[in-house]
């Protein structure tokens, strides 16, 4: 079976993205269309694409690390973050940039190895200092003014997954785990996941 990669990135992209070891992701617009669904007892309901979802785990096969970063908190994301096996999250954060480097200290990385995807103002002072940047196309207008990339496919319906790929083919990875694919072979099950606790 042929096992040529069908999809290709512009080089300039895959160079900027080639040294990135963290994503870090916005939920609510990115991971999600954005609605916020409320069921009859006030719970929170969020729909998530499959397609972000498998992106996230090859990611974390390749050696790059999935990172939610969100202004909001809610069991169904934490039931996500579990599913998914992510190692570390930051929920219910009101201002995300101390944070997000309260993290990359811990981790011992710099900016240069990150890259964000995000779609509105919270977003902004994490995309003006990562190496790597991207929002759905439906994002604010400054967002999309200060990205690197802009992904064709939506929030929530696999604009993650875009850039997953991306990353995948900046790390090497692509080819060999399409191929694998393609073999019937399994990935890495998702690790246990980390207790994520709210921003103070």
């Amino acid at each position: 079976m042929d096992a040529t990669p069908r999809l290709a990135f512009d080089p300039e992209l895959v160079l900027a993205a080639l040294d990135v070891r963290l994503l870090l992701l916005d939920v609510d617009g990115v991971l999600t269309p954005g609605d916020l669904l409320y069921g009859a007892q006030g719970e929170e309901l969020k729909r998530f694409s499959t397609l972000d979802g498998h992106g996230l785990k090859l990611l974390m096969h390749a050696g790059v690390e999935p990172v939610i970063v969100s202004g909001r908190d809610s069991p169904a994301l934490r039931a996500r973050i579990a599913e998914l096996g992510l190692q570390h999250g930051i929920l219910g954060s009101g201002a995300k940039l101390p944070a997000a480097q309260a993290l990359l200290d811990q981790l011992q990385l710099s900016w240069t190895q990150v890259a964000i995807i995000g779609d509105d103002w919270p977003d902004l002072a994490l995309i003006a200092r990562a190496a790597f940047s991207a929002a759905p196309p439906q994002s604010h207008a400054e967002v999309l003014a200060r990205v690197r990339y802009v992904t064709r496919a939506p929030a929530g319906l696999g604009a993650v997954r875009e850039v997953c790929d991306l990353l995948l083919t900046a790390r090497g990875a692509y080819a060999a785990l399409l191929q694998d694919a393609l073999d019937g072979k399994p990935h890495t099950p998702p690790r246990a996941a980390a207790p994520v606790l709210p921003c103070a």
